[in-house]
């Protein structure tokens, strides 16, 4: 497909460099010296009778589910991983120019997050996209290992840390001792498994289909991991499935607690298998230190008490949970030395 070629040719060269969480559902750009300069949703509309881009980011997540038959709404990142080269370099590169469209250089450094376990495709997928948008020097760092550097946690010393990082596609559960993994595993059951859920439940329960995105904010409005809390009600409109016409339903509390409740339990069921196969020394570190949660799934009402209660574990959600992973890919840019065991091949 062949995409606009403006938005190709607008990159400028860089003066800093960056570290990107290129995520599922958002990415996340840190720049050296100065923080967090963007956060923006994974998505990019492309007219498909000439593959012109339309929108990315914030304005490009607004046309889901709009769209007439000639644009669609792409994201082009599917399970934490590239799947569409394209567009996502078309992305990567659009991100890129709005954050240094006023400043250049040469031969900018970046530091890329990937999920744990990525294969040798979907690695080379990442650091292609990024050499065909001008970075020459790319450090990958795997998400949990990021997310347990921006929480603050002490990976450098010979004692477990465990960080679950929820996400949009991904969730990654590693334990992380002596700046290495001692266990990690990468699960395919994230927040968008349970906005997915959320649109199947209502189908089902009520014959009512409604978007993605409104399933989205039913979830965050009134969503629950645990049984015992609950967020009162909501009124949302979707299209009755029988005779097409829009339908007004009351969505509860109860109701997307019931629908997620499969990809929370999977979510759980990775955080038991993993202390499963933990040595004996390192559970019991774990029983002082607790686990942290971060990643936007975190800040899922009533999850770290329910994951508590399931582990007998102090959970604790880090304070900025969605900022982790890129915080920590920043913080191993500016100090590359001390975290130089943290970057994969």
């Amino acid at each position: 497909m062949k995409l606009m070629e403006r938005i190709l040719s607008m990159l400028p060269t860089f003066s800093s460099h960056f570290a990107m969480d290129l995520g599922t559902a958002n990415t996340l750009i840190y720049m050296k010296g100065e923080g967090i300069v963007l956060n923006e949703p994974s998505v990019v509309a492309v007219d498909l009778d000439n593959g012109r881009v339309i929108a990315v980011g914030k304005e490009a997540k607004e046309f889901i589910g709009k769209t007439p038959a000639h644009i669609s709404a792409v994201r082009p990142l599917k399970d934490g991983v590239i799947a569409d080269f394209d567009v996502a370099k078309a992305m990567i590169k659009y991100f890129l120019t709005v954050v240094r469209e006023t400043r250049k250089a040469s031969r900018p450094k970046m530091v890329v997050c990937v999920p744990t376990g990525i294969t040798q495709v979907e690695k080379k997928a990442v650091v292609d996209a990024c050499l065909q948008v001008g970075i020459r020097d790319i450090h990958l760092i795997e998400e949990p290992m990021a997310a347990a550097i921006g929480a603050d946690l002490p990976i450098e010393l010979p004692k477990a840390n465990m960080v679950v990082d929820i996400g949009g596609g991904t969730t990654e559960v590693a334990i992380i001792s002596l700046s290495a993994s001692a266990y990690s595993e990468s699960l395919r059951v994230a927040g968008d498994e349970m906005d997915e859920a959320v649109v199947r439940h209502l189908q089902k329960k009520y014959g009512v289909a409604i978007g993605i995105n409104a399933a989205e904010k039913v979830k965050i409005q009134l969503g629950t991991a645990h049984p015992d809390e609950d967020y009162g009600a909501t009124s949302v409109v979707g299209k009755d499935l029988v005779d097409g016409i829009p339908r007004n339903i009351t969505v509860t509390s109860a109701d997307v607690r019931e629908a997620i409740e499969e990809p929370v339990l999977a979510i759980i069921d990775a955080i038991k298998r993993a202390l499963e196969k933990l040595p004996p020394e390192l559970v019991s570190d774990l029983r002082e230190s607790g686990m942290v949660l971060t990643g936007g799934g975190a800040l899922l009402k009533g999850l770290d008490r329910r994951i508590q209660e399931k582990t007998s574990l102090e959970v604790h959600v880090a304070d900025d949970p969605l900022a982790c992973v890129v915080m920590g890919s920043g913080i191993a840019l500016e100090e590359m030395e001390r975290y130089h065991k943290v970057f994969i091949n």
